[in-house]
């Protein structure tokens, strides 16, 4: 017989580091899930990820107190602030530019994040991070 779901979390957890501290233990811990057992298991599987890049995380429960998590790739944005040195986009996007990213970098984040997007091509997937990347007052040149 199949596992009953009782529901879903939904976090971002840094990559490789993720302790028991909020909020990863105050949000399983109220479920009455493992939070050593998730914490051990999480950073193994993303130990070959850039230490400490945001990762969001669907953690399903189940009925009997048992869970399993699905993760996916950081942010588009974490990949345009490394690629631009920036820690922050612009205040005024479409009036103060924050900086530039080359169609390359586009084109290297979007082949990176294609598994996580809602594109079929990466030609599409390249639009998709230029609308981010105009979104955080970045300008894109060839």
């Amino acid at each position: 017989m199949a596992k009953k779901i009782a529901g879903y979390i939904k976090l971002q957890v840094p990559a490789g580091v993720a302790t028991p501290s909020p909020p990863i233990g105050p949000a399983l811990g109220q479920r009455g899930l493992n939070i050593v057992m998730f914490t051990k298991e999480f950073n193994a599987k993303t130990q070959d990820l850039e230490k400490g890049a945001p990762c969001p995380t669907i953690i399903t429960y189940y009925t009997d107190k048992s869970f399993s998590f699905e993760i996916k790739t950081p942010p588009v944005t974490h990949f345009l602030k490394k690629a631009t040195g920036l820690k922050s986009g612009s205040k005024a996007p479409g009036k103060e530019k924050a900086g530039t990213v080359t169609k390359a970098q586009v084109q290297e984040i979007a082949e990176a994040k294609m598994k996580d997007l809602n594109a079929d091509t990466v030609e599409q997937a390249m639009k998709m991070v230029e609308g981010s990347a105009r979104s955080m007052g970045l300008e894109v040149v060839e």
